[in-house]
């Protein structure tokens, strides 16, 4: 005998938040447009999960809660069933939806007392599968029901209930949940922040410290998959350190944060057995790079996510695995993607749909052609996606989400195939999850024998007779939701700028404003572009600022030169105030002559290399072709190698004499008078060195007294 529920006559009064507990697009429990004026019934417990045994009991209890103003009484209770499962998961829609009831009903009670304003009144029906006359392994409908005192319904809540025999043997669903932690952009340059606003969108509450312990809570879990942008690891690292913010248009030095430090340093523990998958640094906005014409950036992206990825996380993570934004994508971006190394995309169903509607669930696998041929692609689940990502904050949502979650694979493994299929369910890039909620959905997805949890990353294309696909489907309405061209062709402005100061470094490694283009052309941006324009303009100045730093030395005083004669050098000096590892720079100088007519610029070796805080120079050899005096500027470029200009020209004075025959004439005659002098002294020193007269013969001295 069907045992009639016992509604408990205990009346409890309590605040309450209204009840909505619908997922949005495809609701797990259905309430009337009286009950959203007034009553709602909220489910708040049911199980087992998966009934093996006929005799098994099934409770479903929860609340009716009065959300309107009025009280209400003389309330009837009713619970609604079939004894045949939903044939199709499209059947199980159309019920959720409102479009068919259950044929049956079992249990009815009345409510004696009042429900006032506010309160809320405990329910709870209990029945076994052999009552109810649950024959075989499907889902089953059940619909509380509530009517007033003059038999007009109120209230209905929709929900199923799972039966799996003992006996039954399928084929087990493979399962892969994909959950994405991708953010924003915060910084704008690589070296400072937009705000100091990271650490306090990584407590524990806010959006990423729910994330982070999701991950925590699931970090020995099977079968789950992290789809994760480099960039916030980056940012958490950068802000873990001492850091610069902007404040106010100007850098302000702040000390390490150890709020996000310590969420790094969490996240990497939480994942380090699971497998990750990285998006292109800064999650950039794929098919509107093809659309405009960045065809490196994508490339870049993939490399440079590798890079940050393994220097934050401490391990290889994966990035030939591509999730474009919204899992849409056309033909130009997937072959940007395959040039980029990416040989497998995750895509929206509405991307990749069948050519016709299926009977039974198609496998998650199928095959694309590319510029750089086949690539796989797994196409993701609408509905599980969607429950996955369900927004569980009303009373009650959170159950019925998982009821719908359970009852969805459930559909999937009873449907009459031979062969095991794989499905995928990945919620939307920027879900807000209640951590209690999906760490139990994931337990619960291990626990099921019907499923069988797998990683993104064993997933192979499918070895059966795959299902027809249309091929990518990108419609008028998916590229309006791209970043628009106006905001694209600025943001190619600013790279043709970053890119001369790549163009000038001789470092081989990232080019000195690679991430921060990447972070311009963020996903974050799209429906919001407004809010990326104080990135654009720091970028830019950021960018100025570092063509600066690479000067033609000299000030307004000292750009006068002087060409004594009709041909000389004149020395050009080049300062390059650089520091850092991407501060070795190597530059060209090109020197024309205003007037060529009056001063020729002869050929010279115009390539210069110069280390950080240091300066070179170069001497210019030049002609003047006129004999008078006079002067005349010439101009002085820096340029790149391949001949592009790299900040502004500086104009020099040069000054010619014209006195150059003139001069020779006198240096001459000086020469000769000082030659002449030279030898007439030579001369006069040889004259005086004759020889001496003899000396006169000695007298002879007479003896002592004789007379002469």
């Amino acid at each position: 005998m069907i045992r009639k529920a016992a509604l408990l006559a205990l009346f409890v009064t309590t605040l309450l938040v209204p009840a909505a507990v619908v997922v949005p697009g495809m609701a797990s429990a259905r309430t009337t447009s009286a009950s959203r004026a007034g009553l709602q019934v909220v489910m708040e417990a049911i199980g087992p999960d998966a009934p093996r045994d006929p005799t098994t009991e099934i409770k479903l209890s929860g609340s009716l809660v009065n959300s309107g103003a009025e009280p209400m009484s003389g309330l009837r209770i009713r619970m609604h069933f079939s004894p045949q499962p939903f044939a199709r998961r499209a059947d199980m829609e159309a019920y959720l939806a409102g479009q068919t009831l259950p044929s049956s009903w079992c249990c009815e009670s009345f409510v004696q007392a009042s429900i006032a304003p506010s309160g809320k009144l405990p329910w709870q029906f209990a029945f076994t599968p052999q009552e109810l006359k649950f024959s075989g392994f499907g889902v089953y409908p059940i619909m509380v029901e509530v009517r007033d005192a003059f038999g007009q319904q109120v209230s209905t809540l929709r929900t199923m209930v799972t039966y799996m025999p003992r006996e039954t043997r399928v084929p087990r669903t493979r399962l892969a949940m994909v959950l994405p932690i991708v953010d924003q952009p915060r910084r704008s340059e690589d070296s400072v922040f937009a705000d100091g606003n990271l650490p306090a969108a990584m407590a524990p509450g806010k959006r990423l410290g729910d994330l982070l312990k999701i991950a925590q809570d699931t970090s020995s879990a099977k079968g789950l998959t992290w789809i994760v942008d480099p960039a916030l690891l980056d940012d958490a690292r950068a802000m873990g350190e001492p850091h610069t913010v902007r404040v106010k248009d100007r850098g302000q030095r702040r000390p390490a944060a150890p709020e996000a430090a310590r969420w790094l340093s969490d996240f990497r523990e939480a994942v380090a057995d699971q497998p990750v998958v990285a998006t292109p640094y800064a999650d950039p906005d794929v098919v509107a790079l093809a659309h405009n014409g960045f065809d490196d950036a994508t490339r870049t992206g993939i490399s440079a996510a590798g890079i940050v990825a393994r220097e934050t996380l401490g391990r290889d993570v994966i990035t030939n695995v591509n999730w474009p934004v919204g899992g849409l994508i056309d033909y130009d971006g997937l072959d940007l993607l395959a040039t980029g190394g990416v040989d497998t995309v995750l895509l929206n169903v509405l991307n990749l749909p069948p050519t016709t509607p299926p009977v039974t669930t198609p496998d998650a696998s199928a095959t694309l052609e590319s510029v750089n041929g086949p690539l796989t692609a797994l196409v993701a689940d609408a509905t599980l996606s969607e429950t996955v990502g369900a927004d569980t904050s009303t009373p009650g949502a959170a159950l019925t989400n998982r009821q719908r979650f359970i009852a969805e694979t459930a559909m999937i493994s009873s449907e009459a195939v031979t062969t095991a299929r794989t499905v995928i369910a990945v919620p939307h890039r920027r879900w807000d999850p209640d951590p209690a909620y999906v760490t139990d959905l994931v337990e619960t997805a291990a626990t099921l024998p019907w499923l069988a949890p797998v990683t993104l990353d064993t997933i192979k294309r499918g070895k059966g007779a795959p299902v027809p696909r249309s091929g990518l489907t990108y419609t008028d309405a998916d590229r309006k939701l791209e970043l628009p061209k106006q905001y694209m062709t600025g943001v190619r402005k600013v790279g043709a700028r970053a890119d001369l100061t790549s163009a000038i470094t001789t470092a081989q490694d990232l080019d000195v404003f690679d991430l921060a283009l990447l972070r311009l052309t963020s996903s974050a941006w799209r429906g919001r572009t407004g809010n990326a324009t104080p990135y654009v303009q720091q970028v830019t100045g950021a960018i100025d600022g570092r063509i600066a730093m690479v000067n033609i030395t000299g000030s307004e005083q000292s750009r006068l030169r002087t060409l004594a004669g009709s041909n000389g050098d004149v020395p050009i000096s080049v300062r390059n105030d650089l520091s850092g590892e991407a501060s070795r720079i190597a530059v060209r100088l090109r020197v024309t002559s205003d007037q060529p007519d009056l001063l020729k610029i002869e050929p010279y070796e115009d390539k210069l290399e110069i280390l950080g805080g240091q300066n070179q120079t170069i001497r210019i050899p030049m002609t003047s072709t006129s004999t008078a005096s006079g002067q005349t500027t010439v101009t002085v470029q820096l340029t790149t190698d391949d001949g592009r200009k790299y900040g502004k020209p500086v104009e020099l004075t040069v000054r010619t004499t014209g006195y150059t025959g003139v001069a020779l004439v006198i240096v001459g005659a000086a020469l000769v008078v000082m030659l002449a002098a030279v030898v007439l002294r030579v001369l006069r020193r040889r004259g005086g060195r004759r020889p001496a007269a003899a000396p006169p013969p000695e007298r002879l001295h007479e003896p002592a007294g004789t007379e002469s």
